[in-house]
């Protein structure tokens, strides 16, 4: 069965000697990220920081980068949680998710006596923020900072109810600052509908749920639809929703902490900066919507994931880039299929979450091509993505080498390198190759500058005959049976691993 919660899934990492427990006192001042920073860039196992420094009332855990894959297979831990056959291939494991997650399966309410985070219930004076290490990430950030979890709120002029991953810094006992940005769809209920009728958005945020809550709250879900209903496609079976103390929102009923309250209209704290996933201390500091705290459950000795963002882009995997090539991948490769194209997968280039895109298509067509583009960069999910590459379906997305020969060997740069849209195009806000003034308005990301939004088209000429491979079976072959006739004697040599 898969991780009904996220002591499950811990427990299914410890079966597997994937995590280990640290029970000296850390910190939650940097001391907890450096140590989970270096464990991501050694493809070390998960660490659990037993005994934090100066603990608060809630004898609270932190978790560093649960979700972080191994560096040749990210998916792996991810497949561990959904209960996934152990050693799929990358494309068997791509093929596994986009088939569970053609068949949604709805959430069921359990009643709070039974739910798990309703252990500690506080409310009204008993709410306090400080009462849990939230970490001190990077230096140089605006503030301590809740980065690994699930927001949920809902549309007031319908039903659904949207899951996503906006970070909170913390203020006070009972304010934090959420990065909101247009563009994205529970901004887009904040700004468009609540605020402009001067009402309070009801928020709650859920910490340590189980693992498909949090894998489907990062995916690209389609507006109107509900990620809960995805989240039981994952795990095949119905996850359990509770209702809030304060509110009508329901949550993970597993969960380790659910924080309650509701977004201010016209309010604003500071928020930023923040060491991103580029790699940067990314600012600067910007005003953001207000989340106000009306109550605060948890279980007894709460585990607290954090993401320590940054750790090395370009050379290891944290929880963020995991979840784009286990999670976000799938998704969009069901998407891009669901808008009738031909596409075979769609894969973030490894170590680099929200920055690059690889694109396999049996469909080599130009025309085709700009078309696909122009969906991609223009569909709300993608819009944070810059670059894209196709490659021909019989190229892996997932074999980095791969990608890299099919642009060396296919992408002519004077025809194939194409600049991509319209001057108002939404550019990604933390970006380090434009200037704030390159980007705009700091909300939508809109400038009169050119865009910066690219392709490449690195699949083959069907009209060009195909270049033999020094690895083609048949060539070797033939050297072999060269360098036999002339009285040499060999060594065969097994081929190199590849990250399949």
């Amino acid at each position: 069965m898969s991780a009904d919660s996220f002591r499950d899934y811990l427990s299914l990492l410890d079966t597997t000697n994937e995590m280990t427990r640290i029970s000296q006192p850390v910190s939650w001042n940097l001391e907890a990220s450096a140590l989970t920073m270096m464990a991501n860039l050694t493809d070390a196992e998960i660490p659990i920081f037993e005994a934090i420094d100066d603990r608060e009332s809630s004898d609270a855990r932190l978790v560093g980068d649960p979700y972080r894959g191994p560096r040749g297979r990210p998916w792996d831990r991810v497949a561990v949680a959904l209960d996934l056959p152990t050693g799929l291939t990358g494309d068997q494991y791509y093929k596994t998710v986009v088939d569970r997650l053609r068949s949604p399966i709805p959430p069921t309410t359990v009643d709070s006596e039974s739910a798990p985070c309703k252990e500690v219930v506080r409310t009204d004076s008993e709410v306090d923020l400080f009462d849990f290490p939230w970490p001190y990430i990077h230096e140089g950030d605006g503030g301590r900072y809740s980065n690994l979890h699930t927001a949920i709120t809902t549309d007031p002029d319908s039903e659904w109810t949207d899951w996503s991953y906006h970070r909170a810094m913390i203020h006070s006992q009972k304010k934090a600052s959420i990065l909101l940005l247009a563009g994205e769809q529970t901004p887009n209920l904040y700004y468009y509908k609540y605020e402009r009728r001067n009402e309070p958005m009801p928020i709650a945020i859920a910490l340590g749920s189980e693992p498909a809550v949090y894998f489907s709250s990062v995916m690209w879900i389609p507006t109107g639809r509900d990620e809960a209903d995805f989240a039981g496609a994952l795990k095949q079976e119905p996850v359990e929703l509770v209702k809030c103390e304060t509110n009508d929102l329901r949550v993970p009923a597993s969960a380790e902490v659910i924080i309650e309250g509701s977004v201010q209209p016209e309010e604003r704290l500071d928020e930023g900066p923040f060491g991103d996933y580029f790699g940067y201390m990314n600012g600067p500091r910007r005003s953001m919507p207000v989340l106000e705290v009306d109550a605060i459950t948890h279980r007894k000795q709460p585990y607290i994931p954090f993401c320590v963002e940054g750790a090395g882009v370009g050379h290891t995997h944290n929880s963020s880039s995991t979840m784009e090539v286990s999670c976000v991948g799938p998704d969009a490769t069901l998407g891009l299929r669901a808008a009738g194209f031909d596409v075979e997968k769609c894969v973030p280039w490894r170590f680099t979450p929200r920055t690059a895109y690889t694109v396999s298509t049996e469909n080599p067509r130009p025309g085709y091509l700009h078309e696909l583009a122009n969906f991609i960069f223009t569909t709300w999910g993608m819009l944070h993505i810059d670059f894209f590459v196709f490659v021909d379906s019989d190229v892996d997305p997932l074999n980095q080498r791969a990608v890299l020969e099919a642009i060396a060997i296919n992408a002519d740069p004077n025809q194939d390198f194409h600049q991509f849209g319209v001057e108002t195009m939404p550019k990604v806000p933390l970006n380090i190759y434009q200037t704030p003034e390159e980007k705009g308005n700091i909300e939508t990301g809109t400038s009169k500058t050119k865009t910066a939004k690219a392709y490449i088209d690195a699949t083959s000429d069907p009209s060009q005959p195909t270049l033999p491979y020094l690895d083609d079976d048949q060539i070797i072959d033939e050297a072999r049976e060269t360098l036999s006739e002339a009285g040499l004697a060999f060594k065969a040599v097994s081929p190199p691993e590849t990250s399949r």
